[in-house]
């Protein structure tokens, strides 16, 4: 059926916006510990793994939701709460086949402005026959400059046994990101660890206990489809998250967890918890898992090969580069070859995102990538998992490739590019510059890093002195895999001035801490 709006048609006057869709009680859809929804049920279609919001423009949207039963989706928009003369959206059929998820994407929205939206869905059998609504909103990308711009970024979410803990709360963090109300959510990765089983309990080194929501898919690494869509389908489980997911939209990019620890492309995998030994597999199912469970544009998930890497326009203020670091990477290896085309963007990502950032007209040039550029990330004893690899001297491997885009970045004169990332668990501030660095060729540019948001923190990496980097703020714990009982989460915040176009750094803790905060000016080529 076609997405094309209906007649207007009221309803009844929506929940207030801070109780969405959600009680207060950590509350688990019906059902959740089952792996998939029957086929044959009585009553009537529910929505009880919330919604979800992506793919926000100045004049569209994809919303995204889960039935526990074949379904109609529904969707009604409307610029009130009362959702007096509403649009109403006639959405796909959701079966199986899409693990009962489904997407209705919403053309010519107004720009800069919040809008209402409320989802049913319907007995395909008995269109008369439909679920309780499930309520949302969000706000619409803006069309002029002075509107200004506000977002999150994190990552790393129900890692290292560490899951959904109904004694604290579940995943607080994520309703003190809901209420700073930004206009997105930038995850950076890691957003779900299907490598990683969680165990009931866990002994932490004081004696006190964690516990863990437990369901069939997170008691074992995740092989078969349906292992991966339980995996994704884990965090949904928390309250927090459903929440969040209704009034806040996401931009969503994928690192190594999503499949397992540290994965390239080609890899055959060494570990006895595995009986398919072949990652491309494995990547395979879970990329499609991935593109039933995030609401993302089609155009990023059809074709010869899901594309991940993509740029996101959110008004004249911003535009966000989401690198795929992951997929068109190279072997992990002791990382000091003198000659490296592929690297780890691959050869096509990097000619694509210098083409867009040359063609970006944004003030601001947010380059989200998944892993840090001077940290030293190791894969065992010798080989290494992100770019750099500890050799402070010239370029050498995977060094190769950010060198080549570093140096287009200051010949070509693109202004405003900033680079955020989590994956390593802490939170810290890098400026790189060249009179610090081994390759001088290059502007200088902030790198910030944030996360975990429901994970294990670890203690801060060696910096790489390639690229000149000094680590101007850090916060980590002393040990590794810190508990979030014992260490508080962390996210960031980007906000940009619709008056000034500053571009403004917070970097945030669980409880409300601003850690640090950095003011860039805009129309430089380098700071």
């Amino acid at each position: 059926m076609s997405h094309r709006p209906l007649a207007s048609s009221p309803g009844r006057r929506a929940v207030l916006r801070g109780s969405l869709i959600a009680p207060a009680a950590l509350a688990l859809p019906p059902g959740a510990a089952s792996a998939a929804p029957a086929l044959h049920l009585a009553g009537r279609p529910e929505a009880s793994w919330g919604v979800q919001v992506g793919g926000v423009t100045s004049s569209s949207a994809l919303l995204w939701v889960r039935s526990d039963r074949p379904a109609r989706m529904l969707v009604e928009t409307s610029a009130t709460e009362s959702f007096r003369r509403a649009r109403r959206w006639h959405g796909p059929s959701i079966g199986p086949g899409t693990d009962f998820t489904g997407t209705t994407p919403l053309y010519g929205l107004p720009p800069g402005e919040q809008v209402h939206y409320r989802v049913t869905l319907a007995d395909p059998a008995d269109p008369r026959r439909t679920g309780k609504p499930v309520y949302g909103t969000f706000r619409t990308a803006p069309a002029r400059r002075r509107s200004g711009v506000r977002f999150l970024w994190s990552g790393d979410i129900a890692g290292q046994g560490w899951g959904i803990n109904p004694d604290i709360g579940g995943y607080r963090v994520y309703e003190e990101m809901r209420r700073l109300d930004p206009d997105f959510f930038l995850c950076s990765g890691d957003s779900i660890y299907a490598d990683g089983p969680l165990e009931e309990s866990v002994t932490l080194p004081d004696g006190r206990i964690w516990r863990n929501v437990m369901t069939e898919e997170k008691g074992k690494v995740a092989e078969t489809l349906d292992e991966y869509r339980g995996n994704f389908r884990y965090n949904l489980l928390d309250h927090n998250v459903r929440r969040f997911n209704a009034q806040v939209p996401s931009v969503v990019q994928w690192d190594d967890h999503e499949v397992r620890n540290n994965w390239y492309p080609g890899q055959i995998l060494d570990d006895a918890r595995y009986t398919e030994k072949n990652v491309d597999i494995l990547a395979a199912r879970s990329v499609r898992a991935f593109h039933e469970y995030v609401p993302l544009a089609p155009s990023y998930g059809s074709g010869r090969r899901s594309r991940m890497y993509r740029v996101v326009h959110h008004g004249p203020l911003l535009d966000v580069f989401v690198l795929d670091m992951r997929s068109y990477r190279n072997a992990n290896s002791p990382n000091r070859q003198p000659d490296d085309t592929t690297g780890i963007l691959g050869a096509e990502q990097l000619r694509w995102l210098k083409r867009s950032l040359a063609a970006s007209r944004a003030e601001w040039k947010v380059i989200a990538a998944d892993m840090p550029l001077g940290l030293v990330v190791s894969d065992g004893a010798t080989n290494f998992e992100a770019v750099a690899q500890g050799d402070p001297g010239a370029p050498l491997g995977r060094e190769l490739q950010i060198a080549e885009l570093l140096r287009f970045v200051k010949h070509r004169r693109i202004t405003g590019t900033v680079w955020l990332t989590a994956d390593v668990h802490y939170t810290s501030a890098q400026h790189y510059a060249p009179e610090r660095a081994a390759f001088k060729d290059f502007a200088p540019f902030w790198e910030f890093v944030s996360g975990p948001l429901a994970a294990g923190g670890f203690p801060a990496n060696a910096l790489d002195a390639t690229f000149g980097p000094d680590r101007v703020f850090v916060r980590a714990p002393d040990r590794a895999n810190v508990s979030p009982m014992e260490s508080p989460q962390y996210f960031g915040e980007v906000e940009i001035d619709g008056g000034s176009a500053e571009l403004t750094v917070r970097l945030r803790a669980e409880g409300g801490a601003v850690l640090f905060t950095k003011v860039l000016r805009p129309g430089r080529v380098g700071q």
